[in-house]
């Protein structure tokens, strides 16, 4: 009989994990009805059509919103949604990407405001010398209840509830820095059994430890990676919301970006270096502060534990006493990094400021030639700076040795001392004491002096381990005292940026008790600008030019200034300069305070409100679009029912119409300050008035750029949008196209003014007075010519030599007269003597 094969045929895996339920599947539906299964089939044609069809809808709503992203990135615009936020488009590789904008409401101001500008006693921040300064010069930014204060009051804009992106991202962090922990954990014990198999030689039980070990690394590497990956995010997102926060306080309406460099004065420079990298540095430090210290102290939590039960109790005494000694003995001996840091980034600021300024200013710097002063500015700037750093570089040198002496070769010798514990003091040595007077199973094969050998290789491998882990967490404490003695300088700028901007916006300047505010100052502000008025009026309100600061008194122009425009009543005001002019329009414009009276005017810029075109033509980045509907964005104009041929339309009434087609059309981004020249930016400011339609504008030396026969157009133009033109300006022409004149500067003081009507018989008798002086000087003119004749003759008779004596000649000389003589020797005039009319010859 043959021998029957046993070879089976090979059964597909997927088929036999798929198999049964097909099996299942088949004997279900032959026990099912047709109608069942006629509605089973409609049901799934249903589905995939409705599949077909919602897929084919998400990607045509995907590709018209990627479309609409293009658009309106092109046009730099965005969208605008019901609850006051922003769509904005960003470009993000090939494509787009939105980024929704809300903006922070004004209760969440008011709520910080106490935070900020009034802090709690408590806090040491509201008994400064100088009133309403916070912080105060006395607090010098350091570790102290000061610190504390600021940095909860900035934690709360980064933070600012419970279930924000910033806790979630801060959840998750924590969560990977307990796995972490506990990774630790796993790798300390896995390395004393490592050791232990190799010192007894089991092969078997190595390989699977360090097959563990593998698998355990890739794992914990990863959560290395996704705890740095968190910081970063962390970082970003602080960054972010106080970004955001700061710039929705700094450019408020209530224009606390003009009021905090040049009324204020409080921060002492731009706002720029606090924003850009003062903020940077702040979220960074902040970010890198949870992990720094929150890892470490769950660390030391553990390890301790762990620690205390291997060791003894005895080994955790001196462990925290060494912890306590160690912190106090750096602490004493720490210079103080957060006032340098503090000073560091002031000079940074310096340094910066100074080479925006020369940006800012390169044109003129090169007309004069000034490029070697500017250098010395900055070079003098940058030596500071320079000088600075090396002393916190020389500082940090001393420090850093000792600190690294203290923390890594103490700390060694210190934890060789407590693993020694259970060796030479098994009574105070925890469990690992006991394995000492483990006796061991007479029928096990090895011998008790082996296995007492490598209890102890294993127990001293897992409490090295331990006590290195425990020394790197006590070590990253150690470092985190220098580290938060430089986030306390970064804090304190960051509190003094948001502070004094919150001091600005509520104009919060009290007076300290027992004193009187300066005259002028911003403490001494009682005047009102009432927002709301169909025309412009000035009731007993003095023209004061503030000072650059809040303390000191501002210098007064004009004592009191009473007037009154209605619409389509025209004024020109004149004057000499520095007589307050422009500083009437500012005051108008609420960016400089009204010290005394009462100022009234229209509610709002723009359409039938009130708009300026200051002297200094400004053109924003953006389109050429932006240009010309500025302040208004590209969303503004959608809104208002606007297009573009209404703008080109504009741009052909102040003769600009062929600037569309020459720079390429209305999307074309250039630097627009460089392209267009100085009466095209003049003729772009008056298409904004034309394109807002306001209902009074103020014109501070508006067409000085532009010929005489555009300057009327511009004004006629105007005019017929029915806008008041409040013109500032020193040239007469300009009477033409206005029926009223206010003169600045009258007096002997320059502290009077007049406010009268151009045209009126006093000033028509004014100006024949002054043609009738003209036409007596010029009466004179032919006698002063004749005794410029009568001179030059006189002054020819002067050229004369004296003759050489001779003895022979005495007599005839004596009968000669003088007049004799003197004609006979008389010489021709200088080569630059002219004859026909005397003076200098020309060439």
């Amino acid at each position: 009989m043959a021998a029957q094969s046993t070879l089976r045929r090979s059964e597909d895996p997927l088929l036999a994990v798929f198999g049964p339920w097909a099996r299942l599947f088949r004997s279900r539906f032959k026990r099912t009805s047709k109608v069942t299964r006629l509605a089973a089939t409609l049901a799934l044609v249903l589905s995939i059509l409705s599949g077909a069809y919602g897929g084919h809808k998400w990607l045509r709503r995907s590709s018209d919103k990627e479309a609409r992203g293009q658009r309106l990135l092109r046009r730099n615009s965005g969208l605008r949604g019901k609850d006051g936020s922003r769509t904005i488009f960003v470009p993000s590789r090939s494509s787009t990407a939105e980024v929704k904008i809300f903006p922070t409401k004004p209760m969440t101001f008011d709520a910080h405001r106490r935070l900020f500008v009034n802090p709690p006693r408590a806090a040491r921040l509201g008994d400064g010398q100088v009133a309403g300064h916070v912080p105060p010069p006395n607090i010098k930014p350091g570790l102290n209840i000061a610190f504390i204060h600021q940095f909860l009051s900035l934690l709360s804009i980064m933070i600012p509830h419970w279930n924000s992106k910033e806790s979630g991202l801060l959840l998750s962090q924590g969560l990977f820095l307990l796995l972490r922990t506990y990774l630790s954990l796993v790798v300390t014990r896995l390395d004393g059994e490592i050791v232990r198999d190799l010192v007894a030689g089991n092969g078997k039980a190595f390989l699977w430890g360090i097959i563990k070990w593998c698998g355990i690394g890739g794992f914990a590497s990863y959560t290395n990676a996704a705890i740095k990956f968190l910081q970063s995010k962390v970082a970003l997102a602080f960054r972010t919301r106080l970004t955001r926060y700061i710039h929705d306080l700094y450019l408020h309406d209530n224009l606390n970006y003009y009021k905090l460099l040049n009324l204020d004065g409080g921060i002492g420079q731009g706002a720029d270096q606090f924003i850009t990298n003062d903020l940077t540095l702040f979220t960074a430090s902040a970010a890198s502060l949870y992990s720094s210290l929150g890892k470490p102290l769950v660390d030391l939590c553990v390890f301790d534990y762990q620690l205390y039960r291997s060791l003894g109790p005895l080994a955790l005494t001196g462990l925290l006493v060494n912890y306590f000694a160690t912190a106090t003995f750096l602490r004493r001996l720490s210079p103080p990094f957060g006032k340098l840091k503090a000073v560091e980034g002031r000079k940074e600021g310096d340094f910066r400021g100074l080479h925006a300024r020369l940006i800012a200013n390169a044109e003129e710097i090169a007309f004069y030639g000034g490029a070697d002063m500017e250098k010395v500015f900055l070079d003098k700037s940058f030596k500071d700076l320079k000088t600075w750093m090396e002393g916190i570089y020389r500082l940090k040198i001393r420090y850093n040795m000792l600190e690294d002496f203290v923390l890594k070769y103490s700390w060694s010798a210190f934890g060789y001392l407590m693993t020694s514990l259970p060796v030479f003091l098994p009574e105070w040595g925890g469990l690992a004491g006991s394995a000492e007077h483990y006796t061991p199973d007479p029928s096990h094969p090895t011998s008790p002096v082996t296995n007492r050998s490598h209890a102890r290789m294993q127990q001293f491998i897992t409490n090295k381990r331990l006590m290195l882990s425990l020394a790197d967490a006590g070590g990253r404490i150690m470092y985190s005292i220098k580290d938060l003695s430089e986030l306390a300088g970064y804090t304190s700028r960051i509190y003094a940026l948001v502070s004094t901007l919150h001091r600005v916006h509520a104009s919060a300047y009290p007076v300290p008790r027992g004193a009187s505010p300066e005259l002028y100052s911003l403490a001494d502000v009682s005047g009102t600008l009432h927002r709301g008025y169909d025309g412009v009026r000035f009731e007993d309100v003095p023209i004061v030019a503030p000072a650059a600061s809040y303390m000191l008194s501002g210098d007064e122009l004009i004592p009191s200034l009473s007037f009154t425009i209605t619409p389509g009543q025209h004024v020109l005001i004149s004057g000499p300069n520095g007589t307050g002019k422009s500083s009437l329009a500012r005051i108008l414009a609420g960016i400089w305070p009204v010290y005394r009276g009462l100022v009234s005017r229209p509610r709002k810029i723009g359409l039938d409100g009130l708009f300026f075109l200051p002297q200094r033509p400004y053109l924003p980045i953006g389109t050429l679009r932006d240009q010309v509907i500025y302040p208004h964005s590209e969303m503004d104009m959608r809104d208002t029912g606007r297009r573009d041929r209404e703008l080109q339309t504009i741009l052909e009434e102040v003769r600009l119409g062929y600037l569309v087609e020459r720079e390429g059309g209305w999307n074309t981004r250039k630097p627009w300050r460089d392209v267009l020249s100085g009466g095209e930016k003049q003729r772009i400011s008056f298409a904004r008035i034309l394109y807002h339609e306001p209902r009074y504008a103020v014109i501070d030396e508006g067409t000085s750029a532009v010929s005489s026969d555009v300057e009327g157009l511009l004004y006629e133009k105007c005019k017929e949008r029915q806008v008041t033109l409040l013109t500032i300006s020193t040239r007469v022409s300009l009477k033409r196209y206005h029926t009223w004149n206010l003169d600045l500067g009258r007096g002997e003081d320059g502290s009077d003014w007049v406010f009268d009507r151009i045209g009126t018989m006093e000033e028509k008798e004014g100006v024949e007075r002054e043609l009738e002086s003209l036409r007596e000087r010029l009466a004179r003119v032919q006698g002063w010519e004749a005794r410029k004749a009568e001179i030059e003759q006189e002054l020819k008779k002067v050229w004369v030599v004296k003759e050489p004596e001779n003895d022979n000649d005495d007599d005839n000389d004596e009968d000669r007269s003088v007049e004799e003589r003197g004609r006979s020797r008389e010489l021709p005039p200088p080569d630059y003597w002219n004859e026909d009319g005397g003076g200098a010859a020309t060439a």
